[in-house]
């Protein structure tokens, strides 16, 4: 039997990690890449490591045609173009086993559900990547707990938080381009991943019902003139005009639908956190029991001195978003696993073979969408939002934050 065929629309940071996954996934190949800069580094990379003939192709259509799947690794901004083009190559003939995206599925509700439409007329199944539910940390903390939660009830409240010291390229750090600022970029994965454990075990991921959301956005590093030159000398944003949050903050209430027990999702992301690298931090709280998660705790740590860390040529090779290549480092040998990148195409490809959706499908990115974009809601009110009221989710259907509109000078404070 031969192996799964899987292309990349996009070539960057994340395209990257996404290889460095599929290496360990038995019967998947990267077989074709289509993207406007990184195709050939990518392609070189999956011949070298054995991941597959991977070839670059000059169109989406072109890639539609000789590959089994898609994933979309693109910029925020070009996700709904791409998946018309998607859906115009299986219109005419092409023959896809399914699509995948990265998060978030759309920068608004709008975009979001403009994906999800195009994935059923295309009759496509779908994949939605919002890895840290595919961590085996919590997956491992799920199946450990299982018996304790038939005996003493659910988690009741799940903390979570996700902070670096910021992106890799200007247009994640250009709220117009990507949506938004850090809620936009991180916030999708802790209320994703915050909601899931909560979630009791053997129910499916959108059981409990969303109740309200109360979030708070601030600009707090980046907005201080000597780092707002900075970034804009390193990556040519100016939040003097376009300011986007670095910090956000909050909480979403959930109901279950059975019991009717309210419990809490609390979420705090950053790009300001100038310590070893990326960080998840993770907990759960239950009667009589509690998990916590943290991946800096690796099994490994180094230490280069003065002189030595002239040698260093990255920093990253240790941690992703590390900022140090000198002192006592956190080294994570295997980040693409730890993350959940391994377990999250695995299930894609699984099910795709099947003819079947992701166990986060596109209607699930939909609901994050508007989580998070609800989030925005209640910062810019500086109120609460109820999910409940029908006159909020009409709201939302349209709804555009300042922030991402590039008008986030009007409710952040600039240093």
């Amino acid at each position: 039997m031969s192996n799964f065929k899987l292309g990349f629309i996009g070539a960057g940071f994340i395209a990257k990690f996404q290889a460095k996954a599929i290496a360990q996934i038995r019967g998947i190949d990267l077989a074709g890449v289509c993207a406007l800069k990184g195709a050939e580094e990518l392609a070189g990379y999956a011949k070298e490591n054995d991941i597959g003939d991977c070839v670059v192709y000059d169109s989406i259509s072109e890639l539609c045609s000789n590959v089994d799947a898609v994933a979309i690794f693109a910029p925020n901004f070009a996700r709904v173009q791409i998946m018309q083009e998607i859906a115009d190559a299986v219109a005419e003939g092409a023959v896809l086993k399914g699509v995948m995206c990265e998060k978030p599925l759309g920068r608004t509700v709008i975009e979001a559900q403009q994906l999800v439409d195009l994935a059923n007329k295309a009759k496509l199944p779908t994949a939605y990547f919002e890895n840290q539910i595919h961590m085996k940390g919590i997956r491992a903390q799920m199946e450990q707990l299982a018996p304790v939660q038939a005996t003493m009830g659910p988690l009741s409240l799940a903390r979570s938080s996700e902070e670096h010291s910021g992106p890799h390229e200007g247009w994640f750090w250009d709220p117009t381009r990507q949506g938004g600022g850090v809620l936009s970029d991180m916030g999708c994965h802790s209320i994703a991943v915050g909601w899931y454990v909560l979630t009791p075990v053997g129910k499916p991921v959108t059981f409990l019902e969303p109740i309200s959301v109360s979030a708070v956005t601030s600009l707090l590093k980046w907005g201080i003139p000597k780092y707002r030159k900075q970034l804009l000398d390193r990556m040519g944003v100016d939040y003097n005009k376009v300011p986007a949050e670095d910090f956000a903050t909050g909480i979403v209430t959930f109901k279950n639908p059975e019991t009717g027990q309210l419990v809490q999702a609390q979420f705090t992301n950053s790009w300001m956190y100038d310590k070893q690298g990326l960080r998840l931090l993770m907990d759960g709280l239950g009667p009589g029991y509690a998990f916590e998660l943290n991946s800096l705790n690796s099994p490994l740590e180094v230490f280069i001195g003065d002189e030595a860390a002239e040698a260093v040529a990255d920093s990253e090779t240790a941690l992703e978003k590390a900022t140090a290549s000198r002192g006592l480092l956190t080294v994570e040998t295997n980040e693409a696993d730890l993350y959940g990148y391994v377990d999250e195409i695995a299930d894609a490809v699984k099910n795709f073979k099947q003819n079947k959706d992701a166990y986060l499908n596109f209607a699930y990115g939909l609901e994050i969408t508007k989580l998070c974009q609800a989030a925005y809601m209640s910062a810019e009110k500086g109120q609460t939002v109820y999910l409940s009221d029908p006159a909020t989710q009409a709201e939302l259907k349209n709804y555009k934050s300042l922030i991402s509109q590039g008008r986030g000078g009007e409710i952040l404070h600039i240093g």
